[in-house]
């Protein structure tokens, strides 16, 4: 059976596999599954409910909402009217969800929990819009209630709704976050997600219709939705994690065979691992670092000799183990993306058995543009990966990657001037990242356009390697390199604390309040260190001359990161002027 609109996923599902756990929340301690004939149920009388209350092909109706089944349902349910889904972000604030209500014209939103439904309500103040939630709250129609209309209605005019959706019709606008300025919709059709699919299926090797996933990236991001709508294709379960406190104790639990991730995340895995290293005493912390340093010398594709073999197959079975064991102990394959992912993490992870894959997309993309295939020979640490079917990439005079292919958007909704710069009439999509290309295939991502910046002696910095690697330091949470139209790059420093912490219990140093041990002059000499050593990676005009540690953690609810992790530099900028300024005085 082919899939050419994503909603065929359900039939074509319940054809090739006829799941028992299609997908798997849980509620007040124990798992609920649906089947992939539940599945097809619930979307079915939701179809029919939206068409009774008046929603009909091409009306916007918007998902807010933590991951769980009831987003895939009203997805689906949507698409198979014609309608479009316009997804969006729980934590972006009350007047986001205006701009974005108005800008796309919603008339029904579906919210998940209370805080959601009551920034919502504010949200929409100014607009006649029906909102249904996901829990049961006060004063709202609940989903199960509004599904309920749908019962007894036509199955026959359903398939007729069906028949007339295209493969090339929209099914959703999905507005990016962006790191400056108003979010911006992006426009994808079913042909663009479908195609997609069919792209990115020689890059997955878990056995199909039998293996795992653990969900907890956002499904209104386009990575885990077009992950989603994957494991629809190649029958896997989709457990969603309770929360992002609870991944540890839901990989236990599940024990996935797959999962997709962002760098964020596995740099404070791997920080926690080593945090707990630092705990142990005597041989087995010596054991620990031991396995550790040989993680780090890790190289996929080449044969370090016999010895080195030998200790690591030694590491795997004292140290590693325990690793995938943290993982649920069925791990074969974690997607990597959204931004960078340091190469020493990627090193210790393969050479613990736990393959990390990365890949590179946009929205505009839907999303994947390229993809690591998961095995020893194709891995390439520091590359995102080789070129997925049917896409096109060149890298353009300037170093930016353009990509052409039928995973580009259509467009942005209502921007046809922002769309024309960015989509040239013959299909190519400025992707507005700089790139090279290895081996003829295999994409190397090196920085953002927009972000790379000259000092006043003229020479260009290139800002994200520079972060990047800084990060590698265990003291380093988060870390800003400015210095645009300066005589030097200097850097804004968000301290880890676990990695302070650890470090102190290590030199023996008492630890006080977070305030006054970042201004220690012990500390400030450790961390002065830490970027005299990172600093010797880089060119003389690269080098950080100067930095200002901070208190103030940066997060997506204090608007310095986007919902995927991004900094915001301008946002950044702006809050901490004065801080920018005094590194240059």
């Amino acid at each position: 059976m082919q899939i050419t609109r994503l909603f065929d996923l359900i039939n074509f599902q319940i054809a090739t596999y006829d799941k028992k756990i299609a997908l798997a929340q849980k509620i007040n301690g124990s798992w609920k599954a649906y089947s992939s004939r539940d599945l097809k149920k619930i979307v079915d009388n939701l179809s029919l409910a939206f068409l009774k209350t008046g929603i009909t092909k091409d009306d916007k109706v918007a998902i807010i909402s933590d991951n769980r089944p009831e987003w895939n349902f009203i997805d689906l349910a949507l698409q198979q009217i014609g309608a479009i889904s316009v997804p969006m972000y729980p934590t972006i604030s009350a007047d986001d969800y205006n701009y974005i209500f108005h800008h796309a014209e919603v008339t029904k939103v579906f919210v998940g929990r209370q805080e959601i439904f009551e920034k919502a309500v504010e949200g929409s103040k100014d607009m006649d819009i029906q909102i249904v939630s996901f829990d049961k709250i006060k004063g709202c129609e609940n989903w199960e209630d509004f599904m309920a209309r749908g019962e007894g209605g036509n199955l026959a005019d359903l398939e007729a709704m069906k028949e007339a959706v295209k493969y090339t019709d929209l099914f959703t606008i999905i507005y990016t976050s962006g790191t400056t300025g108003r979010p911006k919709g992006v426009m994808l059709a079913h042909s663009n997600v479908v195609s997609n699919l069919y792209a990115i299926e020689d890059r997955m090797i878990i056995p199909r219709g039998e293996a795992k996933a653990l969900s907890f990236l956002p499904l209104c991001h386009i990575y885990e939705r077009t992950g989603s709508f994957c494991c629809m294709f190649m029958g896997v379960s989709i457990y969603y994690a309770e929360s992002m406190e609870a991944i540890g104790e839901n990989l236990k639990e599940v024990q996935p065979h797959i999962f997709n991730t962002v760098p964020r995340l596995l740099e404070k895995v791997y920080d926690k691992i080593v945090s707990k290293g630092y705990e142990l005493t005597g041989v087995k912390k010596s054991l620990f670092f031991w396995a550790l340093n040989l993680g780090l010398k890790y190289e996929p594709n080449k044969d370090q000799g016999s010895w080195y073999n030998f200790q690591l197959k030694l590491a795997n079975k004292i140290i590693f183990s325990k690793w995938r064991e943290a993982l649920g102990g069925n791990v074969m394959q974690i997607n990597s993306g959204a931004s960078a992912l340091q190469p020493r993490l990627a090193r210790v992870f393969w050479s613990a058995g736990i393959p990390v894959n990365e890949g590179y997309g946009l929205t505009e993309t839907s999303p994947v543009v390229s993809a690591s295939i998961c095995n020893l020979q194709d891995i390439r640490i520091g590359m995102v990966g080789k070129i997925v079917r049917d896409v096109e990439v060149k890298i353009a005079a300037d170093g930016e990657i353009l990509v052409k292919g039928p995973n580009v958007m259509q467009g942005y909704y209502k921007q046809p001037d922002l769309t024309a710069e960015v989509l040239e009439p013959d299909g190519w999509f400025h992707t507005g990242d700089i790139g090279e290309l290895h081996e003829g295939h295999y994409l190397k991502i090196t920085d953002r356009k927009k972000e790379m910046f000259k000092t006043s002696g003229g020479k260009y910095i290139a800002p994200q390697p520079m972060e990047n690697k800084f990060k590698e330091s265990s003291l380093i949470e988060q870390v800003l390199v400015v210095g645009e139209n300066k005589n030097y790059p200097a850097a804004l420093i968000v301290p880890s604390i676990m990695g302070l912490q650890d470090w102190c219990r290590h030199k023996d140093i008492p630890y006080t309040t977070d305030a006054e041990m970042l201004q220690k002059p012990e500390i400030l000499d450790k961390f002065q260190k830490e970027i005299d050593n990172l600093n010797k990676y880089f060119g003389k005009w690269e080098q950080v001359k100067r930095f200002k540690i901070l208190t103030q953690q940066w997060t997506v609810e204090s608007g310095e990161l986007t919902p995927t992790m991004k900094l915001k530099r301008k946002i950044i900028h702006q809050k901490f002027a004065k801080e920018i300024e005094s590194l240059y005085t």
